[in-house]
């Protein structure tokens, strides 16, 4: 008589099959165990946005420079840190790391925003012409990454207190040095016929 029977214990199937109890043959297959999945962290995804890309104020103000970042995972602002620098013909100073100013006996300049509310906006009190230059917002993310914004270009100008004229130092300086070459041609230009009158007045009186 032939039979077939199939008994599974535990992973493991076990098949047998003969024509009689003599011949009878066990085949005895295992299952590989599949290895558990490895889930890797998704990637922070940060957009850091300065606005607007210029600004311009006079000696003396208070300037708010924006800084605002967003991302679609819950930042955790124990992880998050905030660098400021600016850059200019000297090149870069770095005016804060680890949300706080770190420009000794300096309070003019620090953080004004909510971080929790994504805002890194950096003020600067009573600004002077050698606070000129590019500021750069920089976020570092937990993993490391670190996200700067396009920046923003700070122009201050002098005030001159003449008739309240307000100008910058290049526009001021041009002004003058056009000022005085206008008087120089004058004088040529004029000493000449000054010359002839004097002449004149001379040929008359001794008439």
């Amino acid at each position: 008589s032939t039979f077939l029977f199939s008994l599974s214990f535990s992973g493991t199937d076990v098949g047998v099959s003969g024509g009689n109890p003599s011949t009878e043959r066990a085949a005895v297959s295992h299952r590989a165990a599949q290895p558990p999945l490895l889930t890797t962290p998704e990637p922070w995804h940060l957009l850091v946005t300065q606005t607007p890309a210029k600004e311009k104020a006079k000696e003396g103000e208070t300037v708010v420079l924006n800084c605002h970042f967003s991302s679609p995972q819950r930042l955790s602002l124990a992880d998050l840190m905030v660098k400021w620098y600016k850059e200019d013909e000297k090149g870069q100073m770095d005016l804060l790391e680890n949300n706080v100013t770190i420009l000794p006996n300096n309070s003019r300049i620090f953080l004004s925003g909510d971080l929790s509310q994504g805002d890194a906006s950096l003020v600067i009190l009573n600004v002077t012409t050698g606070d000129h230059g590019i500021y750069y917002c920089e976020v570092t993310l937990p993993d490391g990454k670190v996200v700067t914004g396009d920046g923003t270009k700070l122009r201050i100008r002098r005030a001159l207190g003449l008739f309240g004229i307000e100008e910058s130092i290049g526009t001021i300086i041009g002004v003058v040095a056009a000022g005085i070459g206008g008087l120089v041609i004058l004088i040529i230009v004029l000493t000449p016929q000054l010359r002839r009158c004097a002449l004149c007045m001379k040929q008359g009186s001794h008439q």
